[in-house]
């Protein structure tokens, strides 16, 4: 029935005060409990989030930029954000969350509908959002190390973001109402993720336009799109 469900009944069926979600295709670091539940010490901490790397980063050239991606998000967005006192997405693969929180927002959680239709993508976002709507911050713990594996096939990875990017538009329209409580570099940080996006988008669909109908490359598009993807990589692969 889903992994929403399946979280649902192992939450209720529970008995700790900490809950630890972990995907089926990830593995821990034999410290991560341990570094996790110090962060969950302070009450106000709802989640808390380790570090994803990719576990076949070898494999192919793929693998090794989504690394790279992880590396990003974690260690740049996270970091940012839980510096805040927000992480905006609490990522499936390694989270762990306060058990008594969660039973308050199970109602929430399970009754989220998409196009009318139980939502059956996105839950670590949604729940995340929960959590700070409901007054707790959420934490990020770059010690905490989980491994996990990633989409090797072009298909199988446009099919992931599409998934991803959809949950990122749907729950940032129900984090609106908790953005003016938070540090406003996080509100400057949800319009970047939204905004940022559709106007890379624009803009590869104008520089297509252009090229159809006046058979020109859009030279000054390409320059300053490839130049901004240089610099961001070139930050990873240095630190």
């Amino acid at each position: 029935v889903g992994k929403r469900k399946a979280q649902i009944a192992a939450i209720t069926q529970s008995s700790g005060d900490l809950i630890l979600n972990v995907d089926s295709d990830t593995t821990l670091a034999p410290d991560v409990v341990s570094k996790l539940a110090l962060k969950m010490r302070d009450p106000a901490v709802g989640a808390a989030m380790g570090q994803l790397k990719a576990s076949n980063q070898k494999d192919t050239w793929l693998t090794r930029l989504i690394d790279m991606e992880y590396w990003l998000a974690c260690n740049e967005e996270r970091a940012a954000q839980a510096r805040f006192g927000a992480v905006m997405c609490c990522c499936g693969p390694c989270a762990m969350y306060r058990r008594s929180a969660m039973l308050s927002l199970l109602d929430q959680y399970e009754t989220q509908l998409y196009r009318g239709k139980p939502s059956d993508f996105g839950e670590d976002r949604h729940l995340t959002i929960l959590m700070l709507s409901a007054g707790f911050r959420t934490e990020y713990v770059p010690s905490a190390i989980a491994a996990t594996v990633v989409p090797d096939t072009i298909g199988i990875y446009l099919r992931q973001q599409l998934r991803w990017a959809r949950s990122t538009f749907r729950d940032t329209l129900l984090a609106l109402p908790v953005l003016p409580g938070l540090d406003r570099y996080l509100t400057l940080d949800a319009i970047g993720q939204n905004v940022g996006l559709l106007l890379l988008a624009l803009s590869v669909l104008t520089g297509i336009g252009q090229f159809a109908l006046t058979a020109t490359l859009p030279w000054w598009t390409i320059l300053v799109i490839g130049s901004m993807t240089l610099v961001r990589c070139s930050v990873a692969a240095y630190r």
